[in-house]
């Protein structure tokens, strides 16, 4: 419930006009056959334009899980004759996004006029970044310096295209240009 009310306090900071959380309890992702069909009903549901998630590769188990995870449902929410809630959906595309590790981005997205707001929404997440519980683990999440790399990640980002702050993405497959200069 706190992960949740963070995750609302973030999404008012951000702006974002709404947000859903499927409830896949940490460390148990992608292991109920019940995450798939929830995943596949989510896209067929919402049917989004582009996806964004998780990098396949990462330190935390979770996050490549649901990478693996959230690409097999988009590609099964796509097929008519995948038995799940609602008529198939295709976004066009996919693309992933980094969490702890980076690697070479496919393509980047300037970020600089709205860094301050990542901030703001980061900041929510006391529980993860400064728990105040006495028992709490020290972990990388935790330390002084956690804020700084993802600041220097995303410095390098847009340093890499010539400004202050970028987010780094990859896709997997090649990115359909109407012409060379568009």
């Amino acid at each position: 419930e706190t992960r949740l009310a963070e995750a609302e306090e973030a999404r008012k900071a951000l702006g974002a006009a709404w947000r859903e959380n499927l409830r896949w309890a940490d460390r148990q992702i992608g292991k109920d056959p019940g995450h798939l069909e929830s995943a596949v009903a989510f896209i067929r549901t919402h049917r989004p334009r582009t996806v964004a998630i998780p990098y396949w590769s990462d330190r935390h188990p979770d996050h490549v899980a649901a990478s693996h995870l959230l690409t097999e449902s988009i590609f099964s929410a796509g097929l008519r004759r995948y038995d799940a809630e609602g008529d198939a959906w295709k976004p066009q595309s996919v693309c992933y996004y980094f969490i702890n590790d980076a690697g070479s981005p496919s393509f980047v997205v300037d970020v600089s006029e709205h860094y301050a707001t990542k901030r703001r929404a980061l900041a929510c997440f006391v529980s993860q970044f400064r728990p105040t519980q006495p028992d709490a683990v020290p972990t990388r999440l935790t330390s002084s310096g956690f804020t700084q790399l993802i600041e220097s990640r995303d410095a390098h980002f847009g340093a890499l295209a010539g400004v202050a702050f970028a987010e780094g993405l990859v896709v997997k497959h090649p990115v359909l240009r109407p012409h060379l200069l568009s």
